[in-house]
């Protein structure tokens, strides 16, 4: 589109933004596209700048900042946040399909991406064929989670320590926590790392039942392998539960009925939805992205991203046979008879 672009990546991977740097240079000029490496005064600094316009992706608390320090230059903003993004499982689901999809969704680097799926609404008394075809779905996907390349690791010892905390606590206040490691088995501590050793931040997955609202993991935008379940009665009462909470990025509804699936979707508000999948409305480039509320604003992708990160200049060039004349005073007959013609015409 034309646009000059300044980049500012996390601070919390060093080696990943050095990459970008170097091969973007290889590419661009700095006054194309440059990218700006530092920590959080620097990420400060970057927001406040009078920018045409400004794309965070992060977290929501973040993300508040950042339209604070852009509001000061009135520079307009697009927020890609997060969020608590469900799954509502149908009765008549085959689990197995919908097990196998939202194992894909939520494993996809280790969970830390902004639409993973973060827990799942099922009918109650499918909690345990759900676990067994869940576990069934990790095991196809990661046969190991031990050294296996495919299976993402924990972005800092921080946030390990932090989803570890998350699941002992839901532990301690009764919820049923599983691992989901093929290797390891149930057995494993609740959020153990598939090596031995601290050095490792290979998170097994994990499967938590009985999770509650009191929970921090239900509080919290999870950001790791970790999958509450939350059993209800009703669709009505599942529908009543994501409503109860901030507007998610994104929304998962897996079923066989239409006209349940147009219910859901008119009652709930989300970024985005995947029918009888995960993730795959981000991918379609026909599709607007975006959040809503605690997750963002704006959309982008496709011709909606040439839009939205360029401005259009509205031009009217007149031509030498112009009427504006008829509208100009003093007002009289002449201005009457016009207006009686638009009328007839329109």
């Amino acid at each position: 589109a034309g646009n000059r672009v300044m980049i500012k990546p996390s601070e919390l991977t060093p080696h990943t933004s050095a990459q970008l740097e170097r091969l973007l240079a290889q590419f661009f000029a700095p006054d194309e596209v440059c990218v700006v490496q530092g920590d959080a005064a620097v990420a400060s600094a970057f927001a406040a700048l009078p920018f045409d316009h400004l794309l965070f992706t992060g977290s929501t608390v973040v993300g508040r900042k950042v339209a604070q320090a852009a509001a000061a230059n009135l520079t307009p903003t697009t927020l890609e946040l997060g969020g608590k993004s469900p799954c509502i499982i149908d009765a008549d689901c085959r689990l197995e399909d919908a097990a196998l999809k939202i194992a894909h969704g939520k494993l996809l680097n280790a969970g830390q991406t902004c639409i993973a799926p973060d827990y799942v609404l099922i009918p109650r008394g499918s909690e345990t064929a759900f676990a067994d075809a869940y576990r069934a779905a990790v095991a196809k996907l990661f046969p190991t989670i031990a050294g296996n390349d495919d299976y993402a690791s924990i972005i800092s010892p921080r946030h390990l320590a932090r989803l570890r905390s998350m699941l002992q606590q839901a532990q301690t206040q009764g919820a049923q926590v599983l691992s989901m490691d093929p290797l390891a088995g149930q057995s494993a501590a609740p959020g153990a790392s598939a090596l031995d050793g601290a050095t490792s931040r290979q998170m097994a997955p994990t499967l938590v039942l009985g999770a509650t609202s009191a929970m921090q993991l239900m509080q919290e935008e999870i950001f790791g392998p970790i999958l509450p379940v939350v059993s209800y009665d009703r669709l009505d009462d599942a529908i009543a539960h994501i409503n109860a909470g901030p507007r998610p990025l994104a929304l998962y509804w897996f079923g066989n009925s239409d006209s349940v699936r147009d219910d859901v979707l008119a009652r709930t508000v989300s970024g985005g939805v995947s029918v009888n999948d995960t993730l795959m409305h981000i991918a379609h480039d026909n599709l607007p992205f975006g959040g809503v509320g605690d997750s963002g604003w704006g959309a982008y992708h496709g011709e909606q991203g040439f839009l939205r990160f360029c401005h259009q200049k509205s031009v009217l060039i007149q031509s030498r046979w112009s009427l504006g004349s008829v509208f100009y005073p003093p007002y009289g007959a002449r201005l009457d008879s016009t207006m009686k013609l638009l009328r007839r015409i329109i």
